[in-house]
């Protein structure tokens, strides 16, 4: 597989906002900013450094409340340039953060529960806010197609994105997605390629296909734009905060793919606490993961630094990522703050989709279901606290993976008329 490291292509002059450089997240090593995800001396995973030195926090309060209704309300704090908002995007974020009494009434959670809704994005998931990041470095690097590997809901969001920006897309999934997701993906008009092998073989080929002729001009919106995709989830941490007045939430609980929007949303608390906006006090972070995938849970469980990669089988195939690339930084995070990583069957998750649809209305697709199933499983276990303010994620919407909730249906079938009806009993 060839990777691309720093020393392949950069650029000192690009400019991306208050992004000052890339920095290796192992080494410390800095290069300047560039289509490159790994570190030349060591080859760990490289993330964007800022100089956030001249923001006074007063202003940059006001200055984000004043924005507008999306992530770019938060382009101080991210790799884009100063006029971001005055470009073709589909303009995500600021999504409901909805006070889940009825839910938090079943489980038992007396400290205040709440669940970010990101299936209100313009693709119905929280992929639009990564590609949004990655769209904007693909501009600034020159880059005229659009790409990425994906479980489904980011070949979409590329998708969207592209058609809206006038950008080619050609995107990789699994040859076997659900089919929701398949035509979600296709409808933008841009190339979708299904391989023959699971998630995992996807990226490989998206790897070996950077290092080719054939992908030149080609921006891999989570391979050689990675840093600045994942800095999308960073924007969920932000406004969740934000929303519960400008606050750090006592538990958040977070699903698992690759394991990146977890540590971004590490990444965005931490930064907020450094920059004044919140005060900062302990909070913990929980990783959730379908059985059926779970090298993340199964790690933390037995005490491992290092995560073994698994076969997915489970219908959370938004999350059915074998071997997570940021698992390691995963298992840190979650001991740091006092969480934990676990994960529930595929039966807990249909389960836990009924539970939030009919107790707040909220269709959840399979990776809602997970985190749902994994916080009521915490409670139940005694780790996560039902006194603490906590926040679940819902990352994207139902009606994606309908085959999972396929044996829901009509109550009743009934005559037309009062009889039919009282005999059914639904009076």
């Amino acid at each position: 597989m060839a990777v691309q490291t720093a020393a392949s292509t950069t650029d000192s002059t690009v400019d991306l906002g208050p992004a000052a450089a890339l920095s290796c997240r192992e080494c410390g090593h800095r290069v300047p900013l560039g289509p490159v995800f790994a570190c030349e001396e060591c080859f760990g995973p490289l993330e964007i450094a800022y100089d956030f030195s001249s923001y006074d926090t007063e202003e940059l309060r006001k200055r984000i409340e004043a924005g507008p209704a999306n992530i770019w309300r938060y382009a101080p704090l991210l790799p884009v340039p100063a006029d971001v908002a005055e470009k073709p995007n589909l303009n995500p974020g600021w999504t409901k953060l909805v006070k889940a009494d009825h839910l938090a009434r079943e489980l038992g959670v007396t400290g205040g529960l709440y669940v970010k809704d990101d299936s209100g994005n313009p693709t119905h998931s929280f992929k639009d806010r990564v590609v949004a990041q990655a769209l904007e470095a693909a501009r600034a690097f020159g880059f005229t197609t659009l790409s990425c590997s994906s479980t489904g809901n980011l070949a979409g969001a590329v998708g969207a994105a592209a058609a809206r920006a006038g950008f080619r897309s050609c995107v990789f999934i699994p040859h076997d997605l659900e089919q929701g997701k398949v035509v979600m993906a296709a409808i933008y008009g841009g190339d979708l390629v299904g391989i023959e092998g699971n998630y995992d073989d996807v990226n490989r080929f998206c790897s070996e296909l950077i290092g080719d002729p054939a992908g030149e001009g080609w921006g891999f919106v989570n391979v050689n734009l990675r840093p600045y995709y994942a800095e999308g989830s960073k924007t969920l941490a932000y406004e969740i905060c934000e929303q519960l007045g400008w606050r750090l939430p006592d538990q958040i609980v977070v699903p698992i793919a690759s394991g990146s929007q977890l540590t971004k949303i590490d990444k965005g608390l931490q930064e907020l606490i450094k920059l004044g906006l919140v005060e900062d006090r302990p909070y913990k972070i929980f990783g959730a993961q379908a059985e059926g995938c779970s090298p993340v849970s199964t790690a933390f469980k037995a005490g491992h630094d290092v995560v073994r990669p698994q076969k997915p089988n489970t219908i959370a195939k938004s999350l059915a990522i074998g071997n997570p690339a940021d698992g390691p930084y995963v298992l840190d995070i979650a001991r740091r703050t006092g969480g934990a990583v676990e994960d529930v069957t595929d039966e807990q998750v249909v389960d836990a989709i009924k539970l939030l649809a009919r107790t707040e209305g909220i269709f959840a697709e399979t990776a809602g279901g997970v985190t749902v199933g994994v916080t009521r499983k915490l409670i139940e276990n005694g780790v996560l606290d039902p006194t603490k303010t906590t926040v679940v994620l819902n990352t994207g919407d139902g009606l994606k993976t309908l085959d999972a909730v396929a044996g829901t249906g009509l109550t009743a079938t009934i005559r037309p008329n009062l009889d039919s009806f009282r005999e059914a009993g639904l009076a």
